[in-house]
């Protein structure tokens, strides 16, 4: 008896696997659409690179919403930073954080780089119960880190000796961890909207933590493994 298809893939033209397959390499190589597009051609698929952005912006955030609970906790020593992505021509702020390891804490997407962005940026970070409190926290000069630290800090959010240290050096880690994201930005050759640009880089946010080892089993290199742990998120058998 033929398993049905998981409700995710339902009324889809292709299996899922193939669909799961097109989205990983999107996610996971610095490839265009159009790349993508070819390859699955070369496989006698016959799948437009159209077709193939519609696969990734519904089954890259829920890949990324399915990872969360299976992650390894980060440490309590944060590297936070900001990096800039062009979207619809205008330059927007990606807020990103790793620990002292290297290990992917979370990223936030804003339109401006301000105060209210960085506390949500914050918010966002911490509510995640993967994420222990920090001890420290590593920013670069931006004069809206201490002000917004003080104010999570009278509102609970973050211990009161939570430390906010500026050390320039210190986030050499998430500057080398920047260039994995911006990579796969530089290849599919801009965004044409602020939310597709959010979905698409919360895809790309999953894959890499994903590659980093930082699923619970699922170690760095382990590549059919890894592969195996996504469609396994979707209860799909490769």
């Amino acid at each position: 008896m033929t398993k049905p298809r998981p409700v995710e893939f339902k009324w889809r033209q292709f299996e899922p696997q193939l669909i799961l397959m097109a989205v990983g390499w999107y996610l996971r190589f610095s490839l265009s659409y159009r790349d993508v597009e070819e390859l699955l051609q070369e496989r006698g698929m016959s799948a437009d690179h159209v077709t193939v952005w519609r696969w990734v912006q519904r089954y890259a955030p829920e890949l990324d919403r399915r990872l969360r609970s299976h992650l390894k906790p980060t440490n309590k020593s944060w590297r936070v930073d900001e990096t800039y992505i062009r979207v619809k021509g205008k330059w927007t702020y990606l807020y990103r954080a790793v620990d002292s390891a290297g290990d992917s804490i979370d990223f936030l997407l804003s339109a401006r780089r301000d105060a209210a962005a960085a506390k949500r940026f914050f918010q966002k970070a911490l509510c995640s119960p993967n994420h222990p409190t920090p001890r420290v926290i590593n920013v670069d000069k931006n004069p809206s880190y201490p002000p917004v630290v003080e104010v999570l800090k009278s509102e609970g959010t973050l211990r009161r000796r939570c430390r906010l240290r500026p050390v320039q050096y210190l986030n050499n880690i998430l500057e080398q961890d920047h260039r994995a994201i911006k990579r796969r930005v530089r290849a599919s050759q801009g965004f044409r909207s602020f939310w597709g640009a959010y979905r698409t880089i919360q895809g790309y946010e999953a894959v890499h933590a994903i590659r980093k080892g930082q699923v619970r089993w699922v170690g760095v290199g382990q590549i059919v493994r890894q592969l195996h742990f996504i469609a396994g998120l979707f209860q799909i058998a490769i």
